[in-house]
């Protein structure tokens, strides 16, 4: 046992560097959000509201972080790993309930999956500006800066994703211990200072603000969400830490480190309502505002690194599972599957980060766009994890209806919230979460419609090669292994048909290899691959398919090695074989397949299809492309 506490703590350090970075930056923004003078509907700076918020805040924590994401909806994992695209899997592979509202709970799924990219837009931009800004509490004169200064971290940001964060990694649990270390000291200095304030621990307080002053109460909730961002990345990063090192993380040390933050900017404000410009800054002493400044860029960073790492890893989910088209995927750690890098979503998130920096130019600003896709994520999430327990659980319906109920209307409250904010900056994440939606459902309905007409001028693979069999298509058989890829084993491969059609000739060895993409993680190596000899059993022609869990990346030759020669109608030469691909170049037809907007974004998408070869791990030398037009 004494053996195993190192690992156990290791793992805790490291789940504290990357799964807490965006909710451990919370208490930086969220009080000051919801007392910003400038604000629409603003919350009048009084002793009453000061108690009823730092209340408000802290039950929507235990609420929605500690209960519903801690203590329910992390036991829903789909083979260790968690987040909501793993929740759209259990979905899928859940027997029981409607079909018809599987298929919208799963719509919704894969809305709340597009809302993510605009979260990993926007955490960023907000968490590094909000600490950045700290510079005009130290040195008023420093504000014009503000800007600049974040730009430049958030270049440099996105430009070392490529390295990894292998090495880094290791720095980022010791450096966020600091962070919660120093923002709960410096929270117990406020609470000296004014005792009374942990009267708002009670849940009367939280109550009271809301019943008796809701007409103020619903629109401080537009803010008060900003303290449980970064909740979905508990889920999504479970499968990395596991669910008992991220439990002890939060109840040991970053939700005590929070509240006692809260508290303390609560207990400064009660003593100095001028404070309220920057409630977090200016609760640590004169002489550590710096060095907290400093450290809060640092966590601010970690956060962000944390949000860009769970948009490459949503990404390549989203790929596998056909929602977007094959992306290249850089694995950038020997040792850790998870840690890629997928270089066409950094540089539209670099872009789009430095253009909400410059378009919004303040954390207060881009609070309003934040909390709105927040909200909207973990209503999703809990619907979905509710549904899930009743249909796959067989948990009663009573008990289903006592726990949705309540969070449910939470979560609801939340988001009617911040609808009211809809002018003021909510519409952007709303925007681009439709805008990714509709980008990823039209390239699956447009990836099915392609399928069906490539099956099409395939045919048949068995009257295929019964032909070839019977010399109705007369070939040359030539020494060597050719392999060609195909999305199953029923039509033929267009590049073997176009080979054998025009060329007259095919290797005396063929391996015709299917990719499947399962709901699961990963496969292990004993259940990879099956073997199909086909019609006959000494053509020299057999069928492979291969198969992968969605955290992975395809490799064919790899695949290939493993196969045992007995079964494969011969030995396959994997070091000398030919590769075949068809590629498929689109045009927008006539068919009424699709609407003609659709068609085209469909087409445009798959410009961004990252090369087959790199992508299936392929030798780029001895690889051959053969084209096939297909319209949409």
């Amino acid at each position: 046992m004494v053996g195993r506490m190192p690992v156990r703590t290791a793992v805790v350090v490291g789940a504290l560097g990357v799964v807490f970075g965006d909710i451990g930056t919370s208490p930086i923004y969220t009080i000051q959000t919801v007392f910003n003078p400038g604000d629409p509907h603003p919350i009048p700076l009084d002793s009453a509201n000061i108690y009823g918020v730092v209340s408000l805040i802290f039950w929507s924590v235990m609420a929605i972080v500690t209960l519903t994401y801690v203590t329910l909806v992390m036991h829903a994992d789909n083979d260790g790993e968690g987040g909501i695209m793993a929740l759209i899997t259990l979905l899928r592979r859940t027997g029981g309930g409607s079909g018809r509202t599987a298929a919208i709970l799963a719509g919704l799924g894969i809305f709340g999956a597009a809302l993510f990219f605009g979260d990993s837009m926007i955490t960023p931009a907000i968490s590094v500006l909000s600490a950045v800004e700290g510079m005009k509490v130290v040195r008023p004169g420093l504000a014009d800066f503000v800007v600049p200064a974040t730009v430049v971290i958030i270049l440099v940001l996105f430009m070392v994703q490529r390295l990894g964060t292998a090495a880094v990694g290791r720095l980022f649990g010791p450096v966020m211990i600091a962070w919660f270390t120093a923002i709960g000291a410096c929270g117990v200095g406020g609470i000296v200072q004014h005792p009374q304030i942990l009267k708002a621990l009670s849940p009367t307080y939280a109550l009271g603000f809301m019943f008796g002053h809701f007409g103020i109460a619903f629109f401080a909730l537009a803010a008060v969400v900003l303290s449980v961002t970064g909740a979905e990345a508990l889920y999504a990063d479970m499968g990395h830490f596991g669910r008992r090192a991220i439990t002890r993380g939060w109840l040991g040390l970053v939700l005590p480190a929070c509240t006692l933050s809260y508290l303390g900017q609560g207990a400064l404000l009660l003593g100095d309502q001028s404070a309220v410009s920057s409630p977090f800054f200016l609760l640590a002493p004169g002489w550590a505002r710096l060095p907290m400044v400093l450290l809060a860029t640092a966590a601010t960073v970690i956060a962000s690194q944390a949000v860009i790492t769970g948009a490459y890893s949503v990404a390549a989910q989203a790929a596998h599972l056909g929602y977007l088209p094959r992306l290249r995927v850089e694995h950038t750690s020997e040792s850790t599957i998870g840690q890629i890098y997928v270089p066409w979503i950094n540089w539209v998130l670099m872009v789009s980060v430095i253009t909400l920096v410059f378009a919004f130019r303040s954390s207060a600003a881009l609070a309003f766009a934040f909390g709105m896709a927040v909200t909207a994520t973990i209503t999703i999430t809990t619907l979905l994890f509710f549904y899930i327990a009743r249909t796959r659980w067989g948990t009663p319906l009573w008990l289903v209806v006592l726990g949705a109920v309540p969070l449910l209307v939470i979560d609801l409250l939340f988001l009617a919230a911040n609808l009211t904010k809809l002018v003021h900056g909510a519409w952007l994440p709303l925007l681009i979460g439709i805008s990714t939606f509709t980008a990823m459902t039209t390239w699956r309905r447009g990836r099915e419609i392609v399928t069906r007409a490539r099956e099409e001028k395939e045919g048949p693979l068995p009257e295929f090669i019964d032909a070839l069999h019977e010399n109705r298509l007369p070939v040359v058989r030539i020494p060597g292994t050719a392999v060609f890829l195909s999305r199953s084993n029923e039509t033929a491969p267009l590049a073997m048909r176009a080979i054998v059609e025009h060329n007259r000739v095919l290797a005396e060895h063929v391996v015709i290899v299917s990719i499947v993409t399962l709901p699961v993680p990963r496969i292990p190596d004993s259940e990879r691959t099956q073997i199909d000899e086909l019609v006959y059993a000494d053509d020299g022609i057999i069928h492979v398919t291969a198969s992968f869990g969605y955290m992975e990346k395809p490799n064919i030759p790899g695949t290939l090695r493993t196969l045992d020669p007995a079964k494969t109608e011969g030995p396959i030469s994997v070091d000398d074989a030919s590769y075949f691909l068809s590629k498929i170049e689109l045009k927008k037809g006539d068919a009424p397949t699709m609407a003609a907007w659709r068609k085209s974004l469909f087409i445009a998408t798959s410009h961004i299809t990252a090369a087959a070869d790199e992508y299936f791990g392929l030798p780029g030398e001895r690889t051959v492309l053969i084209g096939s037009r297909i319209e949409v």
